[in-house]
């Protein structure tokens, strides 16, 4: 409790005090219980320095002590001091704390950036920042095309093949131009090549093969081989005889002409066309004789088949070739003398006796 009798000063006289206690204690009686209320007030009431300016306000004349006694009240309370000093004084703001509900006078008005968030409408194309880049062209996804869709072209001869319709294909090439050389009923490189070239012209797949497209289309522009076409001669014009085949039996063979002619005391009983080993494997020239015969044979130097053999010169010797065949003079032997056509290799084959004289000149 606060000493009225000394709280003040103690330079007065205790006459003059005593004035003052008297308006003081009306004072007193006019804020009864004032001591006791304020420490309630601090308990229920965390803003209670909001409803301390409406009681001040109602004090009576004699308000300087009223105030005097409430602060002394504070101070012994443990409040903060009071910022009012007079009637003059404004009372203090309002400030409102983290645990009061907020007032609705106070509330501000409401703005877009205030109202409740709902999911974002969809922006609109002139809202949008920067248009998607538009994606390439794809080329991964495109569908197949037709040729690999399509069930393939049947193919009708091939590299390998061998027969009569070969040799038709070949004939038909030779009418416009893509095959120069006689037909042999074989399908190798050179046969490939022209079907190649005849396919590149006619925009057609360039395969080399021979598949119904190209057939067709081959058929549509030549016309049905003759039979001179289908087999001519094979022959190379023959060169002027050595005068060494002029006697007896003898394979007279002109690296000249490139030719074999199988002759019987001066008369030829047939020819053909024949080529010879290359510059690093050359077949030797002079006069010998067939010492050995063999139909079916393999050459086990290159693994190489050397069909209706004719060995006259260490392993030389006159037999058929299917390269020869199939390529013409674009290769050479390894020293033999190749045949490309086989039905008169074949018989020569079996006219030759062992012991018959063979010729190889210029």
């Amino acid at each position: 409790m606060v000493d009225t009798d000394s709280g003040w000063d103690g330079r007065g006289g205790r006459g003059q005090r005593g004035a003052r206690d008297t308006r003081g204690a009306q004072a007193a009686d006019a804020i009864p219980n004032l001591r006791v209320a304020v420490p309630d007030r601090r308990v229920a009431l965390p803003d209670s320095r909001v409803a301390a300016p409406d009681r001040r306000t109602a004090l009576p004349d004699s308000r300087a002590a009223a105030v005097s006694l409430v602060a002394l009240a504070a101070l012994a309370t443990g409040c903060g001091p009071g910022t009012a000093t007079g009637a003059q004084d404004a009372s203090p703001p309002v400030r409102p704390t983290q645990a009061a509900a907020p007032s609705p006078t106070r509330t501000a008005p409401v703005t877009d950036d205030a109202k409740p968030r709902t999911a974002p409408p969809p922006p609109s194309p002139s809202a949008s920042t920067a248009p998607p880049a538009p994606a390439p062209a794809p080329t991964t996804a495109r569908p197949a095309p037709e040729p690999s869709t399509a069930p393939p072209l049947r193919v009708l001869m091939r590299t390998g093949s061998e027969s009569d319709r070969v040799r038709e294909l070949q004939a038909r090439l030779r009418q416009i131009g893509h095959f120069g050389r006689n037909p042999t009923g074989y399908y190798g490189s050179v046969t490939a090549d022209a079907v190649r070239s005849f396919q590149a012209k006619r925009s057609l797949p360039v395969t080399g093969s021979t598949d119904e497209v190209t057939w067709q289309r081959l058929l549509a522009m030549t016309r049905v081989p003759k039979a001179a076409e289908l087999r001519p001669p094979t022959e190379r014009p023959l060169a002027a005889p050595d005068e060494r085949c002029l006697k007896g039996r003898v394979l007279c063979i002109s690296k000249n002409s490139r030719t074999l002619a199988w002759m019987i005391d001066g008369k030829v009983v047939s020819a053909m066309d024949v080529r010879f080993g290359s510059e690093y494997t050359p077949t030797r020239e002079g006069v010998f004789e067939v010492f050995w015969k063999s139909r079916d044979h393999v050459s086990t130097l290159y693994d190489t088949p050397m069909p209706y053999a004719l060995f006259f010169s260490g392993g030389q010797a006159v037999h058929y070739s299917a390269d020869f065949a199939a390529n013409g003079y674009g290769g050479a032997s390894h020293g033999c003398v190749n045949v490309r056509d086989k039905k008169k290799v074949a018989a020569l084959f079996d006219q030759v006796r062992t012991g018959d004289k063979v010729v190889v000149y210029w």
